[in-house]
This record gives structure tokens, C-alpha cells and sequence, in this order.
């Protein structure tokens, strides 16, 4: 097949805007749905006793309840025009859902740091996500419209210039190019804010398995047990557990290291051979239930405890991968494997990946993917920052964005194109964050009159720990 030149993929790019113009991505679109519906629909298959927290930890602010409504803006988005430039997208690129992590040669990167909703999807459709993300914290964050807006800017004109570099480089320079820390200081923080980025880079480089192994385990006998730290860390046949019996049953016994040899056997057809023969240093010590994050509460995640002949650990998360909420409102292609998705969604989307990232079956024939527990990782407490704090992270956030995409997709030409060199698109993202962050607030208002009448329940972390010392 004869290959475009780049003329023919620029012309490409600007014809997109012919059934999608530029300014038509201010519109929100006409929102005829339940919020409350949408949201039972993505709490279906989660273990039950846990979704109560999740609508808990959603109730806290319209932040965190955008934080655990993907579906609802995957819905939204669906039912506007998209611009036809679909590539592996994020899905759930909202401003949380970056950080800090250390790459395989122990060298501190930025990226993109979840990877659930990872499907093929119009590339705007992160950036929506991204831009409502600032729009909705700030907001939060008590700032004003006018400085919200400026975040939003800041993030579309970074994403576009970037962009702009990333058509002019060949494939090999797009792989290879990686936002070190370093290289990110210098360029989106002043020399003052550098200091505070430091200081966060030596807290990371001290969060090794060894210094989790302090915090999180004890030495029992001759192996190693992790301590219960309910809600959050448990282990599942406790005499709180929340599984139903079909599924604890899974884990009586010698059982769950029969599970377990069976899902890691092949999680190991996953991995290359030099990283089979790494794990094989390592033996399973102990198995807990890890309740994560906003968005994920509910999802099955386990954290495995494994040692090598030095007694060094290594801990590995179970985590359960559910069909992309991109996929159910935009014709992806179909997936076998749900951590499969997740897997490979995360190596095309990151500059560098965890070496330990692979998938398997668990129970019950759901689908898992494994990767490390916390190395070296480094996430943003947004709620300390000041507004040139703020804005640096903004512009951090349109690069990396920028970057994964070009690398995903190989269409930076196209995309480039199509953004053009003018203020158009920025303004018109604003424009539509605005009008979306209004929107999040109404949908919060419904969500938590619901959580109050009693159609949903909704359960803080204190409530569900004194459950477990009951």
C-alpha cells in the first residue's frame, strides 16, 4: 500500500473539520438522560457491599463525583459530533489521572496513570474530558471563573503546540520521547516551584516495595503476612468479607494459592521471557483485597506479597478490568480480553510502562491485569497548589496528552492539521468545560438528593471500618 505523503495527511486533518467544525466542540449537546441511571448501570458486577463507599467517597464534592462518572461523560460526548480522528485514547484522562512513576532504568517520569477506560475514541474526547477536569476542580478550589478558564487555555494551547512539534517528528524520535522530570521542571515551573517538585521526587524515590514492606506486612513465622487495614486493605475471608459465598469461596483454604498458581501461569504467557525468568525469583507470601481510588471502588483488586531468596519483596496488584465505558458509547473494535485492553492501551499510550504489567482470567471467568503496587509513584495534591502551581500542572497536563497521543496514533500529522495554529479549538474547549462543569454540578445536586431519599446508599470509609471492628 503506497504511504500518504504528508500533504495528503494534512489535507486529511483539515477536512475533518467539515462535518466537525472547530468552534461546533464549545457545544455540550442536548442532555435527555438520568445521571443516577447511568450511574447503577456502571455499579452492575461490582462486589455489592462496596459500591455504597464508592457513591460515599462520589458524595464528598462535584469533583469527586466527576471523578467517578467516565460513563457519564462517555455518554455525553457520544451524542455530539466527533471529529472522526479516532486513535487509543486514555478515556478517563481527567487531571488525577496523571503522575509521577519510575521507568525501568529507575528514572523518574510524568504521564497518564490509569488506563481502565483505555479504548479507540475520538482524540478530543480526552481532551473534553481533560479541560472539564480543570474546570470543575478550580471550582472546587474556590477560583474564579476567569482563572478556570485560563487553566483550560493553557492545557488546549499546549496540547495544540505540542502537537505542532510532534507532526514534524519521525516515528522512532515519537517513541522515544519521554517527559522526564527534569525536563519538565524546566519547562513548566518556575525556578521557586521546582523546589517544591524536588522535594516531591525524593518522597517518591523513597516509595519502594522494601519501604512498603515496613508499613504494610509482618513476619510471621517463616513467610510473610500483610496487616489488615479495613476498608482500604483486607484480607477477603476475614469475618467481614465482602464477597458473595460463590466467590469466597475462591479463596478458602489452600484455594486461593490454586486460583492464584492458575491466574499467575498465565499471566506469565503475558510477559517476555526475561521478565518469566525474573518473577521466577520470587515466591507468593500472602493475598489481600485492596479497595482503590474513586471511579474504581467496587472492581476486584487484590495485592499479592511476594518475596525473592533474600527476603526482598514485591508487591504486585490484581486488578479487575471491566469493559471500557468508550467502547459501550463509540464503535471500538472488539476485545477478547478486558486486561488485555488495559495492557496494551497502556504500553501504546506511555512514553515507558511497567515492566510487570500483563493480564489473566480470575474467578469466575473475570478478567484481570497485574502490574507493581506504588514504585516510586508520585501523584499531584491539587488542593495545595496555588494558581501558578496550577497552571504549570495545566500545561503539563496538555503535553503529556499531546505526546500520548501522537505516539498511540501516529497521526500527529492529522491532528495538528485539524487544530490548526489558532486560538479556535482552545476556545471553543473552554467554552464547552464551562458549560460541562454546570452540568457535573446539576448531575451532583440529583446525584446526592438520590443518596439522601434513599435510591442509592451511600457509606463513608469511617462507617465501613467500623463494620470491621464490630
Amino acid at each position: 500500500m503506497k504511504a500518504s505523503t504528508i500533504a495528503e495527511r494534512e489535507a486529511r486533518g483539515r477536512a475533518a473539520r467539515e462535518h466537525s467544525k472547530r468552534s461546533s466542540h464549545r457545544t455540550v449537546g442536548e442532555l435527555h438522560r438520568n445521571p443516577i441511571e447511568l450511574l447503577k448501570q456502571s455499579s452492575e458486577g461490582r462486589v455489592e457491599k462496596l459500591v455504597p463507599l464508592r457513591y460515599g467517597r462520589m458524595s464528598v464534592s462535584p469533583f469527586t463525583f466527576f471523578r467517578g462518572t467516565a460513563i457519564i461523560q462517555a455518554h455525553d460526548l457520544s451524542q455530539v459530533a466527533d471529529t472522526g480522528l479516532s486513535m487509543p485514547i486514555c478515556g478517563d484522562g481527567h487531571l488525577m489521572n496523571f503522575g509521577g512513576f519510575a521507568t525501568p532504568e529507575r528514572q523518574l517520569v510524568f504521564d497518564l496513570n490509569d488506563f481502565d477506560e483505555v479504548a479507540t475514541g475520538p482524540f478530543e474526547w480526552d481532551l473534553k474530558r481533560l479541560t472539564a477536569s480543570l474546570v470543575v476542580a478550580a471550582r472546587h478550589m474556590r477560583l474564579s471563573r476567569g482563572t478556570a478558564e485560563h487553566l483550560v487555555m493553557t492545557a488546549a494551547t499546549e496540547y495544540r503546540d505540542r502537537m505542532a512539534q510532534y507532526a514534524q517528528c519521525g516515528a522512532l524520535e515519537l517513541w522515544y520521547d519521554r517527559i522526564t522530570f527534569d525536563l519538565m521542571a524546566e519547562t513548566a515551573l518556575t525556578p521557586e516551584r521546582r523546589r517544591i517538585v524536588r522535594r516531591g521526587m525524593e518522597k517518591a524515590a523513597n516509595r519502594t516495595h522494601e519501604s512498603l514492606m515496613e508499613k504494610m506486612a509482618e513476619r510471621d513465622g517463616d513467610h510473610w503476612t500483610i496487616r489488615d487495614a479495613p476498608p482500604a486493605l483486607f484480607h477477603v475471608l476475614g469475618a467481614n468479607t465482602l464477597f458473595t459465598p460463590e466467590e469466597a469461596e475462591a479463596f478458602r483454604g489452600a484455594n486461593w494459592r490454586k486460583m492464584l498458581e492458575r491466574m499467575w501461569g498465565e499471566y506469565l504467557k503475558t510477559m517476555s521471557h526475561d521478565r518469566r525468568d525474573l518473577l521466577s525469583h520470587f515466591t507468593a507470601q500472602d493475598l489481600v483485597f485492596k479497595v482503590v481510588g474513586v471511579g474504581s471502588v467496587g472492581t476486584r483488586c487484590l495485592v499479592m506479597l511476594n518475596v525473592d531468596h533474600m527476603g526482598k519483596p514485591l508487591f504486585i496488584q490484581i486488578k479487575e478490568a471491566r469493559p471500557s465505558v468508550i467502547a459501550q458509547y463509540y464503535k471500538s473494535p472488539h476485545v477478547k480480553h478486558e486486561g488485555e485492553r488495559v495492557v496494551q492501551g497502556q504500553r501504546m499510550l506511555q512514553a515507558t510502562s511497567d515492566i510487570f504489567l500483563g493480564w489473566a482470567s480470575g474467578p469466575l471467568g473475570r478478567h484481570f491485569y497485574f502490574r507493581q503496587l506504588r514504585d516510586m509513584k508520585l501523584s499531584a495534591n491539587i488542593e495545595l497548589f496555588d494558581t501558578d502551581l496550577l497552571e504549570g500542572y495545566a500545561k503539563l497536563c496538555g503535553w503529556i496528552m499531546a505526546r500520548a497521543h501522537a505516539k498511540a496514533s501516529g497521526q500527529a500529522i492529522e491532528v495538528s492539521a485539524y487544530i490548526g495554529r489558532s486560538d479556535q479549538f482552545a476556545e471553543a474547549l473552554t467554552g464547552y468545560a464551562t458549560s460541562y462543569a454546570d452540568q457535573v454540578e446539576r448531575d451532583y445536586d440529583v446525584f446526592l438528593k438520590a443518596c439522601r431519599s434513599g435510591e442509592l446508599e451511600a457509606r463513608t470509609d469511617e462507617d465501613m471500618a467500623a463494620d470491621f471492628r464490630v
